[in-house]
């Protein structure tokens, strides 16, 4: 389901906690939850606190062959694949009745599994897709097919979602994106670096065969026309870093007002087709559908039916016969990515019934893998953190009276999502065959757009997740002023109930910290405690917060993990105030938790040396040069060894605790360093 790309705040962290031995047991000593493996003593904390937690790992581990990057966020993605292969295969070994989940999960799977059958039937799954595409013979066709083909996700340039209403959070409102790239971001196409000029080279080579494989005639002329279009899309797309202004995407229209910004796109035909009955929507980029709505009106027919059928082609690639799979991998997974080998067959499939049914598998995964006492502990440390935000907003002294009394009020009404939902979503209409993968796609994803469409008319449903508990992340979402955290982040070797307390701090705390902090960042902000987007901060701290803000992204930007390729720091600042404020709120958490006591040494450092490394070990990764420069053209947050790093050069604790001076690699002078909450 499409959603608002600037909503999630995403994490791949280490988490951790302690906890006190039961009563009546004899205590266990708690270790320090160091991972020192995996430390290289040759580098110096002061200089490099990422490398000196990981150097010794990183030269020591190679990326998986199937993969683009690697690390502690990835070892427990695998883990949960492994634990979702056997719930999935225990389905289909139970041969349950037809339309009960384990008749579902299992012939799902077995009919992603049947590679003989699929590399028999080639593209003929393809066949009513593309005679539908090729039935096109006018302008107004062609936007009534992008409606149609919302119903079941098949790409086009228009994106629509209902999702709530940013300025009134108690409704819905239908919501329209700007779509239709195949590569990464918009600067693939117009870059002119030597690299970029070779992957539209490979991309314009993918695309032709790709409508070879599929009978399409002509396909290098009519890979030419597909490569025209997306070259027009991308000119006209706004920068990942223009779509996360909250204020900037919100462009409330009549279908009649957004038609006439748009000549050539008649939304209610697209509305209609769609089966949307609305008398108004969100439209996130008004720019980008006026420069839709003249390409539709001056680009020929023949051109966007060759577009529409490449993309129809693309998309369901995984699912159809082995030259489709390999050819899509050898692009998007090879010379976008780097990796080196397909994923194996069997993660594909069970990645497959996971998109497609995740709330199945999501109550299986929570029955057998996550301890109820996990929910207990972790929303215990929440409130720890909340408070340690409250003592935060309370000694601002950049703050004005009233703006502190909105944050405490926003704060107090921040809803905690932990482990799995409080009720499931039902599949019980959906009907799966064993031997029709490309059907049991489609019928998912129809599914699932009609539960986002029957929101509309209806109370929103706060208690709803925009995520699975088998799901390796965490996030905050500003409409609903919330934070998740789901079961298969909250787990061993993450959430180490035998870990020291500082480390602890450092790795989950600083998680719960970042996302709370997502509340309070720069578009978090502009909403309130019940969600609505609203300007609530005086024109005085709305001018101190972007000083310092402002401060943060050209301390970011000036990073450069690629030759010549810095960090985004506006695309990225969202992000870089949470890892700051997070951090910093935990550490508070942690000096509050001690209550005054004094720590032990363990493994050689202080505490406040363990809180730090706890958030270094956090970043343990590696990523592949090619995988690295799709994040810093297109993901909000930094890449790892930034994130570590960057963070603690901010936070004098971090100078006093490793002893960082005037000529060490991560001193920054005083006046320099960013504090904001």
């Amino acid at each position: 389901m499409t959603r608002s790309r600037w909503r999630l705040g995403a994490l791949a962290m280490v988490l951790v906690w302690a906890v006190t031995a039961c009563a009546g047991a004899p205590p266990t000593p708690l270790g320090s939850g160091l991972l020192l493996p995996g430390y290289d003593r040759q580098v110096r904390p002061q200089d490099d606190l990422f490398t000196f937690a990981s150097g010794q790992w990183l030269s020591t581990t190679q990326i998986p062959a199937d993969r683009s990057r690697y690390g502690a966020f990835d070892i427990l993605a695998d883990e949960a694949d492994q634990q979702l292969r056997t719930i999935v295969e225990d389905s289909g070994a139970r041969h349950g009745a037809a339309g009960s989940p384990d008749q579902q999960i299992g012939d799902f799977y077995a009919s992603f599994m049947d590679t003989a059958r699929l590399d028999a039937l080639g593209a003929a799954p393809l066949k009513a897709s593309l005679d539908r595409i090729d039935a096109l013979a006018s302008p107004s066709d062609i936007v009534r097919y992008f409606g149609v083909s919302a119903a079941d996700s098949t790409p086009s340039p228009i994106a629509l979602s209902v999702n709530q209403d940013a300025r009134n959070a108690s409704a819905y409102i239908p919501n329209v994106f700007q779509s239709g790239l195949t590569m990464p971001n918009r600067d693939y196409y117009l870059k002119s670096d030597p690299q970029f000029v070779t992957v539209r080279d490979q991309f314009r080579a993918y695309v032709a065969r790709m409508l070879g494989l599929a009978g399409v005639a002509n396909p290098d002329a009519a890979a030419g026309q597909v490569v025209g279009v997306e070259n027009r899309l991308a000119q006209v797309e706004w920068t990942a870093a223009q779509d996360r202004d909250a204020t900037a995407t919100y462009n409330k229209f009549t279908v009649a007002d957004a038609t006439a910004r748009a000549p050539g796109l008649d939304w209610k035909t697209y509305l209609d087709a769609a089966g949307v009955q609305t008398p108004d929507f969100v439209v996130a980029e008004p720019s980008f559908f006026t420069a839709l709505g003249s390409a539709l009106t001056t680009m020929p027919v023949a051109d966007w039916k060759s577009y529409l059928k490449f993309k129809v082609i693309d998309d369901f690639a995984p699912y159809l016969s082995n030259d489709f799979v390999t050819a899509r991998f050898e692009f998007r997974g090879h010379d976008l990515a780097g990796q080196q080998e397909q994923r194996p067959r069997w993660k594909r499939g069970v990645t497959a019934v996971d998109d497609s049914m995740g709330d199945l598998l999501g109550q299986r995964y929570v029955q057998r893998y996550f301890p109820p006492d996990n929910k207990r502990r972790i929303d215990a440390l929440v409130n720890k953190l909340i408070d340690a935000y409250r003592t935060s907003i309370n000694g601002l002294d950049w703050m004005s009276d009233s703006t502190k009394a909105e944050a405490r009020d926003k704060l107090s009404k921040l809803a905690v999502k932990i482990g799995y939902p409080s009720k499931w979503k039902d599949y019980s209409k959906l009907r799966v065959a064993q031997n029709d993968l490309v059907g049991n796609i489609v019928r998912s994803a129809q599914l699932e757009y009609q539960r986002n469409l029957d929101r509309l008319g209806k109370p929103v449903d706060r208690d709803e997740w925009f995520t699975t508990p088998q799901t390796v992340n965490a996030y905050y979402d500003p409409s609903r002023n919330d934070i998740t955290f789901p079961a298969a982040i909250l787990q061993p070797p993450f959430f180490n109930t035998a870990a020291d307390d500082a480390v602890n701090y450092g790795g989950i705390g600083a998680v719960i910290g970042h996302e709370i902090s997502h509340a309070f960042d720069d578009q978090g902000r502009k909403f309130d405690g019940t969600g609505n987007l609203r300007d609530w901060w005086t024109p005085q701290d709305v001018q101190r917060f972007t000083a310092r803000t402002s401060a943060l992204a050209a301390q970011y930007s000036a990073y450069e993990p690629l030759p010549g390729e810095h960090i985004n720091g506006e695309l990225t600042l969202g992000e870089n105030i949470a890892d700051l404020s997070g951090l910093t709120v935990a550490h508070r958490a942690y000096q509050l938790s001690l209550g005054g006591r004094p720590t032990a040494v363990l493994d050689g450092f202080t505490g406040e040396q363990r809180f730090f490394l706890g958030w270094a070990q956090v970043w343990r990764g590696k990523t592949r040069d090619q995988e690295l420069r799709v994040e810093l053209l297109s993901d909000p947050h930094s890449p790892d060894k930034f994130r570590a790093n960057g963070v603690v050069s901010n936070l004098p604790e971090y100078y006093a605790a490793f002893g960082v001076k005037p000529g060490d690699k991560l001193f920054r002078p005083p006046g320099d360093r960013v504090k904001i909450w």
